[in-house]
């Protein structure tokens, strides 16, 4: 995938190129093994335009040749795209991690797939990948709190509970611990959730609920800069 967004990011600078191009666009959509929905039905569904879906497209299957990715696929994409850990400058390094923190870290971008695969299927599609980046990049504030509130609700039971708020924090600080100066401490993961999760589970009922999720995030300027960071990047 890190093609894909380098390819996308470059979009901007490109002059209109010729039909004959357009129409290669069009003959490599049949080439693989799955072929995604058509291009006008992916742009009334996401916030990219038809151009930009092919220019996605191009990337995605110089990935993934045969139209979809497997876990093992996309945990060496983006050990490819992020080799030295989470840039400084990542949401989420300080406050709660977002998409753009992933690494070469396995563990979270196990967490990660399994929020791009919605239906569970082990397997990430053009049409899962696009709707998510589209939600991230381009959605509303509640599209893209509801979109982290998935990636953190690791067993899709609706809530979050401290174990999962754990597990995805523990995984973010092992990708860029050692980046970090300071030098994280070992409990500092162990703190960071505590402190979330008391702010965020309003009726201290041990779980989070989606409407105390966004409203916790809502009220943290921190987290609503991060997301509005999201907007800069293409």
């Amino acid at each position: 995938m890190g093609a894909v967004m380098g390819t996308f990011s470059s979009l901007q600078t490109k002059q209109r190129r010729p039909s004959k191009d357009k129409i290669e666009d069009e003959l490599e959509m049949t080439m693989v093994c799955h072929r995604p929905e058509g291009l006008e039905q992916l742009e009334a569904q996401t916030n990219f335009t038809k151009r930009e879906l092919q220019v996605l497209y191009r990337g995605f299957k110089n990935e993934c040749p045969s139209g979809v990715v497997n876990e093992e696929t996309f945990k060496q994409i983006y050990a490819q795209f992020f080799p030295h850990g989470a840039p400084p400058c990542c949401p989420g390094s300080r406050h709660l991690p977002f998409l753009l923190c992933l690494s070469d870290a396995s563990m979270y971008a196990h967490y990660l797939f399994h929020a791009f695969d919605t239906t569970q299927t082990g397997s990430v599609k053009f049409e899962d990948f696009v709707t998510a980046l589209s939600i991230l990049l381009r959605g509303t504030v509640h599209e893209k709190l509801r979109w982290t509130f998935n990636l953190y609700d690791i067993n899709k039971d609706g809530y979050i509970n401290k174990e999962e708020m754990m597990d995805i924090v523990k995984a973010i600080y092992d990708m860029m611990g050692k980046y970090t100066y300071p030098v994280l401490r070992e409990d500092t993961p162990r703190q960071h959730v505590d402190v979330f999760f008391q702010k965020m589970d309003k009726n201290k009922d041990g779980i989070v609920t989606l409407d105390e999720f966004l409203e916790s995030c809502q009220e943290d300027d921190n987290i609503m800069r991060s997301l509005q960071l999201f907007q800069n990047v293409m």
